[in-house]
């Protein structure tokens, strides 16, 4: 029996699986990574501040127009779909094995795909709020506005609802992810390069011996891990939830 089929058989006889995401989990839908070399950060832009300093609190703070303008030309993605891994993600949870999907991703998918129980780290597109009244705005109310950056109640200034560089993680979705992770059977974390902290320092909560690593490249945790697959994410997760 080799790793895979070792592990597909301990996904069958588990009710208590929680799966831990990073950027490499949406690519595949079209969606670029970060740090890989056709990442995010590595493409050129028509700005003069880097992409790490445009989507930080700072930016947002001194230039909120030139902000959401970044925002909405490469970080919204309207008509990708889910993938193989969010698929199967969501097909485990309907079978009630998975108990919760916590995500480093800002694109919703998981619950395009149809999973419930989603801690969103870094917040998402979906969302957005006036940052002086605290009026709520949808995505498509954003959209219809044309992106402009002025609530309509009190004339403040509407931001996306995520975690910007400078911004520290929401208490609530921390107590969330910690609790999945030290109560997990099995953790299995994917498409991530676990070098974004502090969310990637949550695998010290993981007390169970099951812990899957599935990237495309090593990680730094690789030799805490029990399995450990450089492949296809899409394809380890469907086989994984083909039960």
């Amino acid at each position: 029996m080799n790793i895979l089929e070792e592990l597909k058989n301990q996904v069958k006889n588990s009710n208590n699986i929680v799966f831990f995401g990073g950027a490499g989990v949406s690519t595949s839908s079209g969606i670029p990574d970060f740090r890989s070399a056709t990442g995010l950060y590595n493409q050129k832009n028509k700005s003069n501040f880097s992409p790490e300093y445009m989507l930080s609190h700072e930016f947002f703070e001194k230039y909120p127009k030139d902000f959401m303008k970044y925002i909405k030309e490469n970080l919204i993605y309207e008509n990708v779909k889910p993938n193989a891994a969010h698929i199967g993600l969501s097909k485990l949870e309907k079978l009630g094995k998975l108990k919760g999907i916590i995500t480093q991703n800002i694109d919703s998918l998981h619950q395009i795909a149809g999973s419930k129980n989603v801690v969103e780290l870094h917040g998402n597109l979906r969302d957005f709020y006036c940052v002086n009244c605290g009026r709520n705005y949808s995505f498509d109310d954003v959209k219809k506005l044309d992106y402009t950056i002025e609530c309509s109640e009190c004339k403040g200034i509407i931001r996306p609802d995520v975690v910007l560089y400078g911004e520290n993680l929401k208490e609530y979705n921390i107590n969330k992810a910690v609790k999945l992770i030290s109560e997990a059977d099995i953790l299995i974390v994917g498409g991530t390069s676990l070098k974004v902290y502090p969310a990637a320092s949550f695998l010290k909560y993981y007390k169970g011996d099951k812990l899957v690593l599935i990237n495309a490249e090593r990680t730094d945790y690789d030799n805490m891990a029990n399995y450990v697959f450089h492949e296809d994410i899409g394809e380890i997760i469907s086989y994984l939830s083909d039960i």
